[in-house]
């Protein structure tokens, strides 16, 4: 499954996304951002999630989003952080049909 669009609505810190088989997501910026995968935030040798949430501001934000081949996006979120790839399969996860 790949996005056929995607947008960062800041008013409702929430991505929007519409996927190529019709479906509409959401994924809240708050629960997209504790669920990045990347090694700052999960151990690479466990698996276990390395961030705690308590430290994610509730009101973080993405600041800016880039594709990454066509598999991932990386997103800037406001609170510093830009070293995880968000891969297709992940947002898809990540996120609640709207």
């Amino acid at each position: 499954m790949t996005p056929a669009d995607i947008q960062a609505d800041r008013p409702n810190q929430s991505l929007k996304i519409k996927w190529s088989d019709g479906l509409d997501s959401l994924a809240h910026f708050w629960d997209l951002r504790c669920s990045c995968r990347c090694a700052r935030c999960i151990s690479e040798h466990t698996g276990e999630q390395i961030l705690n949430p308590d430290d994610v501001p509730r009101d973080v934000s993405i600041d800016s989003m880039e594709l990454v081949g066509g598999y991932a996006l990386r997103i800037r979120w406001t609170d510093g952080h830009d070293t995880g790839l968000f891969t297709w399969e992940h947002l898809r996860e990540a996120s609640q049909a709207s």
